[in-house]
C-alpha cells in the first residue's frame, strides 16, 4: 500500500514532470482515497476505461491521455462530466502523464516501443521528443516487425525493398516531427498518425514513413511505468487495452 501523495511525488520526480510545457496537467488530475493498493493502467481515461477500472476495484487510474487539455471547453458537462463523476463516485485517483512519459529514458514510450521493434542504439535527437536509433532490416521487414509487435498493420509509404539503417520514431500523433526526421537524414520515421500531406513529403525527401497508430504506439509506456511503481511500492497493477483503431 502506498499514500497518494508518496505516490504522486514519486512519479512527478521520477517523469521529471518540471521539465516539460504540456498541453495538459501531468499528475494527479482527480483525487480520490488516500491509500493506493491496486492501480490500473491504460491509454486514455474514456468510458470505457473507466468503467473496467470500477469493474475491477482500483484506487487509482493511471493513464497517457487524461483531461483538461489546452484550448478544451472548460465546462464540465456531457461525456466529461459522465466521466469525472464516475471516478468521484467510486473514490478512484486519475493520474495522467503525457509528454513526461514520452519521453522518459527506460520506461516511456519512445523507448518501449523501440525494444519491442528491435532498434539498437538508441538517443532522442537533441531537446526534441524524436528518438534516432540504428537497423538492418528494408521497409517490408521493419512493416512485418511492426505488425507482429502490435497486432495491427501499419500504414507504409515507400518503396518495400528500401533498406533502412537510420531510423528515427515518436509515438502518438507526432507526424508533423517527420522534418527531425529528415534532418539528420534517417531512412524512415514512425509515428502513430499520417496526415494528407505526409506522404508528399516523405517522397520528395527519399524517405520512408510508417504510420503505426496513435493508440498502438502508446500501450507501452503507461504500462512500463505502471509496473515498476508495483515494483517500487509492493502494489498490485493491471493493465485494461480498450481498443483503437486510430
Amino acid at each position: 500500500m502506498v499514500n497518494q501523495t508518496t505516490l504522486a511525488k514519486y512519479c512527478h520526480q521520477y517523469l521529471q514532470v518540471d521539465k516539460f510545457t504540456d498541453y495538459c496537467p501531468n499528475g494527479l488530475q482527480i483525487q480520490g482515497k488516500s491509500d493506493i493498493k491496486k492501480i490500473i493502467s491504460g491509454v486514455s481515461a474514456n468510458q470505457d476505461l473507466i468503467d473496467a477500472a470500477i469493474d475491477e476495484k482500483t484506487d487509482a487510474l493511471f493513464v497517457h491521455h487524461g483531461f483538461f487539455w489546452k484550448n478544451e471547453a472548460a465546462e464540465i458537462i456531457g461525456i466529461k462530466k459522465n466521466r469525472i463523476k464516475a471516478l468521484l463516485d467510486n473514490d478512484i485517483n486519475l493520474f495522467a502523464y503525457h509528454l513526461p512519459l514520452d519521453a522518459h529514458p527506460t520506461v516511456g514510450n519512445n523507448i518501449q516501443l523501440a525494444q519491442r521493434f528491435g532498434i539498437k542504439n538508441l538517443e532522442p535527437i537533441g531537446d526534441t521528443l524524436v528518438w534516432q536509433g540504428e537497423v538492418d532490416t528494408t521497409l517490408s521487414q521493419l512493416s512485418n516487425t511492426i505488425e507482429q509487435a502490435l497486432n495491427r498493420a501499419p500504414l507504409v509509404f515507400g518503396g518495400y525493398d528500401k533498406p533502412l539503417n537510420r531510423i528515427a520514431w515518436c509515438t502518438g500523433g507526432a507526424q508533423s516531427y517527420i522534418e527531425h526526421a529528415i534532418n539528420i537524414n534517417a531512412d524512415c520515421f514512425i509515428t502513430g498518425e499520417v496526415s494528407e500531406q505526409i506522404p508528399a513529403i516523405a517522397k520528395e525527401n527519399d524517405i520512408a514513413f510508417i504510420s503505426a497508430g496513435h493508440h498502438a504506439t502508446e500501450r507501452y509506456g503507461i504500462q512500463a511505468l505502471c509496473q515498476h511503481l508495483s515494483d517500487k511500492f509492493n502494489i498490485k497493477h493491471q493493465f485494461i487495452d480498450v481498443d483503437n483503431p486510430v
